[in-house]
């Protein structure tokens, strides 16, 4: 790994900052909403390609890492999320359930860019993310009830669309681009050059990505500050809670150090996006619950990257 891809949680934390203040000082932050789903598809395009296709079907027999990222993120982080929620947030329903709503959904895109910086099984995470969409779509208006008494409507069709724009086509690109290596043996040096820069090239698109984010969000975040502190702690605390929790189980089930990774990235990162509009539409009375699943991820995409860093120090140990 080379400086520049070591450096990564230092970068990502940059682009956060610099995509607050573009922002806040500049009219970028009206159009940069637009930029981000591009970006993240041409990264996870270079995580695809760096995909052996091969074990799929292997990971997706992986029946003790499927059962076992289930528990953690569908038992037991829903009660820790909860949990949270009372603790910090007792005067105030509406940050609760933002709290709650942006902690039981897993991410599906994100976790495997952090995954392969990782080094981690980017195959075995990626077979488990069909089932994570499935279940958060599925359970999410359930923890609503069972913990807040009430119920939302989820807008299925913009789901869909975000996983063809997201996922799908990457993945299909990366697939094309592979086909045309076997197709035609002349352009295997080229691919195998663009494959050589993967790590270099998913850091870039992610900063990119972060930046465009985080400037489309900036001025709500500059208007609400308290809002970041209060959120922070809580949402700390269940990173490195689950952090743990995720490293101690896959020792206990024997799984191999790349796989501990894959969990840890599948059990710590969330679907902000996914949350945040199914909270639009169901609560469009109630802006607290939007704000504070807009503040989770300035919080979220840093630490992961330094999570990402900790493990990548901890491997060459």
């Amino acid at each position: 790994m080379d400086l520049f891809t070591k450096l990564q949680p230092v970068w990502i934390i940059a682009a956060a900052g610099v995509g607050l203040l573009l922002g806040y000082v500049t009219p970028f932050g009206k159009f940069s909403v637009y930029l981000v789903e591009p970006f993240l598809m041409v990264l996870l395009y270079f995580v695809f390609l760096s995909v052996d296709g091969s074990r799929f079907r292997e990971s997706v027999k992986n029946l003790r890492f499927t059962l076992t990222a289930v528990v953690i993120n569908f038992i037991w982080t829903p009660l820790f999320a909860w949990l949270l929620g009372r603790l910090f947030f007792a005067q105030s329903v509406d940050l609760q359930m933002g709290l709650v709503m942006l902690l039981v959904t897993p991410c599906t895109d994100w976790y495997l860019v952090f995954t392969g910086l990782a080094k981690g099984n980017v195959e075995l995470g990626a077979s488990i993310l069909p089932l994570n969409l499935l279940l958060q779509i599925l359970l999410l208006p359930v923890y609503l009830m069972l913990f807040f008494g009430g119920t939302v409507q989820m807008n299925h069709s913009q789901v869909i669309l975000s996983i063809v724009f997201v996922l799908i086509i990457p993945f299909a690109a990366s697939l094309l681009t592979k086909a045309i290596g076997k197709q035609r043996p002349d352009w295997n040096n080229k691919i195998d050059r663009l494959k050589e820069f993967g790590d270099q090239m998913q850091l870039i698109f992610l900063c990119l990505a972060v930046i465009s984010m985080f400037a489309s969000e900036s001025k709500d975040v500059f208007e609400n500050p308290e809002l970041l502190i209060r959120m922070l702690l809580p949402v700390l605390l269940f990173f490195c809670v689950n952090f743990f929790a995720a490293r101690l189980a896959g020792r206990a089930m024997k799984f191999p150090g790349e796989d501990i990774t894959a969990l840890n990235f599948t059990t710590l990162a969330r679907n902000s996006p996914l949350s945040l509009a199914i909270a639009v539409a169901a609560f469009p009375d109630r802006p607290l619950i939007a704000l504070a699943l807009v503040i989770g991820p300035l919080i979220e995409l840093p630490s992961l990257g330094v999570i990402a860093g900790i493990i990548n120090t901890g491997n060459k140990k």
